[in-house]
């Protein structure tokens, strides 16, 4: 009669297990395969492929949000193109007023005209004359008290910044290099916070405040 094999403690049998695999690489993924389904053999390939799905979402998220970004901005461009001479005029006590030149119609010849020639004769620099064309709004009006004429650089902002202010103020100043004419920067938009309220006082850049309702 055979007597049966011996038992092998199920830690000492692990230990030789694992000590054959690190002698014999090549077994531990023949040991994979008899022991894992094919669905877990799988799965690092599927992982790939979510990590992958993931990473593409979030950029189509970034991307939905920078083209809502836009929207707004296009919104508030758009509105603040149909109200801006209206609530100027109310604002700043200004009759009269003409759009010159904004991104949403070609420039007048009253401004592009003398744009040209101050760029020509050197009274502004090229820097200038960009900031002149990037400029948001230019409009030209007169102030009621004395039918004095006066040219208006206008930004338009969601959220008002110290940036829109520093360009309302660099268009004005480009502005006053070549009108003899008064000159006043603007910056329009739905809100502005203290300090940016502050800096723009002290450049002499007027807020104007577009209603969200309106």
């Amino acid at each position: 009669m055979v007597a049966p094999a011996a038992q092998l403690d199920p830690d000492s049998l692990v230990a030789r297990i694992i000590d054959e695999l690190q002698a014999n690489p090549e077994a531990q993924t023949l040991l994979l395969r008899a022991l894992l389904t094919n669905e877990f053999l799988g799965m690092p390939a599927r992982l790939e492929r979510v990590e992958a799905d993931v990473a593409e979402m979030k950029l189509d998220i970034a991307s939905l949000k920078a083209d809502v970004a836009v929207l707004k901005g296009d919104g508030l461009e758009a509105k603040a193109y149909r109200q801006v001479r209206s609530l100027l005029s109310q604002k700043f006590e200004l009759r009269r007023s003409q759009i010159m030149h904004s991104t949403l119609q070609e420039t007048s010849r009253r401004l592009f005209g003398p744009v040209e020639s101050a760029l020509d004769s050197g009274s502004i620099s090229e820097a200038q004359e960009s900031r002149i064309n990037a400029t948001d709004i230019i409009l030209h009006a007169q102030r009621r008290a004395d039918r004095s004429p006066v040219w208006v650089a206008v930004e338009v902002s969601n959220d008002i910044s110290r940036n829109d202010i520093e360009r309302a103020h660099e268009s004005a100043e480009a502005l006053s290099a070549i009108f003899p004419e008064d000159v006043m920067a603007v910056v329009a938009g739905y809100g502005i916070r203290s300090e940016d309220e502050y800096r723009a006082e002290r450049a002499n850049v007027q807020v104007l405040l577009v209603g969200e309702s309106s």
